[in-house]
């Protein structure tokens, strides 16, 4: 819900989702859920059907999924609250079902891998390594949190864990088929205040289209 030019961040995701032929989701949600929930409603006023999971107690994207198992679809698109890219959803199938991947990752290029940790492809777009946040730095690929998962992942997680997509799970399921999709345009990450500041300029052409979708 934080506010990139008076819209709650969380909205341009549902536009960008709604653009790509996207209309029905779930919103995992946890603290202060009954603000999300009170905002977006039904999603009815945002051209989408929206439903909720709600978390009481943390438990990481990968506990929060497992938790929405019963809602989801085979496969499903999962997207990390906290940022923004402009993935596009025709070429993340293509290569789900080209490759009978479990599993496809939005990637972008960044100028220092070192804040998100990295990624790394062979030559056939397959991923062969996740790397922890710090271990790396300079340029490279990064996770920009857009997933294409297929559901058996998620049958596999223990039920009311605390746990981690991106560093307990993904790493696991190398040797199952896990590709990369590498995006251009905007990718940004709102978790730390500099970039949160930098968002407001960054996506304001965004913020104009989804309050005009809104409308």
């Amino acid at each position: 819900m934080a506010l990139i030019s008076g819209t709650p961040f969380l909205q341009l995701l549902l536009d960008r989702l709604r653009s790509q032929g996207v209309d029905d989701v779930i919103l995992g949600t946890g603290y202060m859920a009954e603000k999300i929930e009170s905002y977006f409603g039904s999603g009815n006023e945002f051209a989408v059907r929206v439903r909720y999971s709600r978390e009481h107690e943390p438990l990481g994207t990968g506990g929060a999924l497992k938790l929405a198992e019963s809602f989801i679809s085979d496969p499903v698109l999962v997207l990390n609250g906290d940022s923004y890219v402009e993935w596009k959803l025709a070429p993340m199938l293509e290569l789900f079902t080209d490759k009978d991947a479990e599993l496809v990752v939005v990637l972008h290029a960044v100028a220092d891998v070192t804040r998100y940790g990295s990624v790394t492809l062979d030559r056939d777009g397959r991923v062969v390594e996740f790397s922890e946040k710090g271990i790396r730095s300079g340029p490279g690929l990064v996770n920009a949190g857009v997933y294409l998962v297929r559901k058996q992942i998620v049958r596999d997680l223990p039920a009311g864990t605390a746990i981690s997509l991106e560093r307990e799970v993904f790493p696991r399921v190398l040797d199952r088929g896990v590709y990369g999709l590498v995006c251009t345009g905007v990718f940004i990450d709102i978790g730390i205040p500099a970039d949160f500041s930098r968002a407001q300029t960054l996506l304001a052409s965004r913020v104009s289209a989804a309050q005009d979708s809104s409308a």
